[in-house]
């Protein structure tokens, strides 16, 4: 494990929880139409853990991350973000909340194409008014191996590393939690180990809680726990899975 002399961005006790669903329903449409996304979801994600979620096309995986992250809202239910329940903020406040104590890494990587790497790594925190701690970006950069690339735009960056730019815009505000939608889709499998090699270091060195959603076997044996959801529901959970041991249960998921 690598030393380092930047304080953690998170500092969990034990058994801290970082977000929480409680019985979260999300219903689309009505009548023939209606589809219910999530079916009473109730799950916690510890603090200082790396959690996949898993599921076929329409288990309702991204809509439970996406509520969680409060960039959508539940038919009933309650989200919470550490001790806060998204679902009694006003906008604003949860608008302060979502740039304040949460990070996204997605993956479109959703630079801003006029910016320098730098500039879009801080952008979080210039648009909240805030300076960021000098020394927990150098380290963040060192890292992402980010040193000899921050003067240039998104253009000149490769996908591997337009990536590692939205990782560490993520972590830059040293947020409460950081959800990743597929974050290595777009990426040959090489960038893929680079990125999620980081993510995992980012919680086993620097205490970071990380919430992410994938496809992939392979990206679901960096997290500590994998979460599976089938029509809205969570329907298993596996501690310290394998790729194999993800495959094996997707195979028999499917029958």
């Amino acid at each position: 494990m690598t030393t380092t002399s930047s304080p953690p961005p998170v500092a969990p006790a034990s058994g801290a929880v970082a977000a929480r669903a409680i019985d979260a329903r999300k219903v689309y449409g009505e009548g023939d139409t209606e589809v219910n996304a999530l079916a009473g979801v109730t799950v916690d994600f510890a603090a200082g853990q790396f959690t996949a979620i898993m599921g076929p096309s329409g288990s309702g995986k991204s809509t439970l991350m996406h509520c969680l992250a409060g960039l959508d809202e539940l038919t009933s239910g309650s989200v919470w973000i550490e001790g806060t329940n998204l679902t009694e903020l006003r906008e604003k406040d949860l608008t302060k909340l979502r740039r304040d104590r949460v990070g996204f890494v997605f993956q479109a990587f959703n630079l801003i194409p006029t910016l320098s790497a730098e500039e879009n790594i801080t952008l979080p925190l210039a648009l909240a008014g805030s300076e960021p701690d000098q020394a927990w970006f150098d380290e963040v950069v060192k890292t992402v191996g980010l040193g000899d690339r921050l003067t240039h735009r998104p253009s000149e960056l490769s996908g591997g590393q337009q990536q590692r730019v939205a990782v560490a815009r993520a972590l830059a505000s040293k947020p409460a939690i950081i959800f990743a939608d597929e974050p290595t889709g777009n990426l040959d499998s090489r960038s893929s180990a680079e990125i999620l090699g980081f993510m995992r270091r980012a919680v086993t060195e620097y205490g970071q809680t990380i919430v992410m959603v994938t496809h992939d076997p392979v990206a679901a044996s960096y997290a500590d726990r994998v979460l599976v959801l089938a029509d809205g529901k969570l329907v298993h959970e596996m501690f310290e899975p394998t790729s194999d041991s993800v495959v094996d249960f997707m195979k028999t998921f499917g029958d």
